[in-house]
């Protein structure tokens, strides 16, 4: 019989049972010493970064004044079937012997024209507030970064095309326009959110394109489509987490108007319909009565005005945080 050759890779005195040599893993053992460095310093620059970042938002009273607000408002929201002293007025329920009462120990905010509680439904509506805003902001968000990292990534006419569409949207006022969509698509709240949203990406287009123009000439995107990584795993792993700081900060500072915005839907009457309590509707209702009856509109629109100064505090202080350019 002949003699079988030696196997591929092994030394002809290790064939049999000698196993693979130790030699590429000795070999591969520094490399693998270097990257487990690399990595435990990449996370310790990561926490080192955040400890200063959280360092300096805490050293601002006014961001910190905000986050405190904004704590608040959650925990209305969350507990508002335990705060209001009359949750059924959210939901409809008229008391018409106790219509027009100011401020008093039963009423705290007083009543309405037929009797609701206001502050019942000031605290019930403050979940809907945040609702509201959350899905605005991210509807807008999606729509916008997508737009904007096609048309910075793309170039030439892709560019051009997007970017002329989004002027389209920009030339119009935005409460304009959300009030021509929301008044096509019809009255309610889901519609109002929906044509707020349609009016509201632009922004997020035109900023996250020129971040997108900013990064994609960076060595580290080169290098991934030097490697074979696809254009949308370019964008969407490689330049967009790059340029996650300033879109956390504009969606911060926009929560606030998002929510004003769609209370001024409901104060026309294209938002949430009664009986909800929707602090913009609320307002409506109210200002027949002002001044004389000065409560319905009042606690309302000091309901709206802290939600949108909170919001705008924290925007601030992640400003501070986030932007490298306050780094120091």
């Amino acid at each position: 019989m002949a003699e079988r050759p030696p196997s591929p890779g092994l030394l002809p005195h290790e064939e049999g049972g000698g196993g693979l040599s130790a030699t590429p893993d000795a070999d591969n053992a520094p490399v693998r010493k270097a990257s487990k460095g690399r990595k435990s310093k990449e996370n310790s620059a990561r926490w080192e970064n955040f400890a200063r970042g959280l360092y300096r938002f805490r050293s601002n009273t006014l961001s910190m004044v905000g986050l405190a607000m904004l704590i608040f408002i959650l925990l209305v929201a969350i507990f508002a079937p335990v705060i209001a002293p009359y949750p059924e007025d959210a939901a409809g329920k008229t008391r018409v012997a106790a219509r027009l009462q100011p401020p008093n120990e039963d009423f705290a905010f007083g009543t309405d024209k037929v009797g609701r509680d206001i502050f019942s439904r000031v605290v019930m509506g403050t979940g809907l507030a945040l609702q509201v805003g959350t899905v605005i902001i991210l509807l807008a968000t999606t729509i916008g970064v997508t737009v904007g990292a096609i048309s910075g990534y793309a170039g030439g006419w892709v560019d051009d095309l997007l970017m002329r569409i989004t002027d389209i949207f920009l030339t119009v006022p935005a409460l304009v326009l959300a009030i021509a969509i929301s008044a096509a698509l019809g009255k309610g709240i889901i519609n109002a959110m929906i044509g707020i949203s349609l009016v509201w990406w632009p922004g997020f287009a035109r900023l996250t394109r020129s971040l997108v123009l900013s990064l994609r000439e960076e060595p580290f995107v080169e290098a991934a489509y030097g490697i074979g990584a696809g254009h949308l795993r370019i964008i969407f792993r490689h330049i967009l987490p790059n340029a996650v700081s300033p879109i956390i900060i504009k969606m911060t500072t926009d929560f606030g108007f998002a929510v004003l915005t769609a209370a001024a839907l409901g104060f026309i009457g294209l938002g949430a319909q009664p009986p909800t309590p929707e602090w913009g509707a609320m307002i409506n209702d109210g200002r027949r009565f002002f001044p004389d009856e000065w409560w319905i509109a009042t606690f309302p629109g000091i309901a709206i005005w802290l939600m949108v100064f909170s919001w705008n505090l924290i925007g601030d202080g992640l400003r501070d945080v986030l932007d490298p350019r306050a780094r120091r």
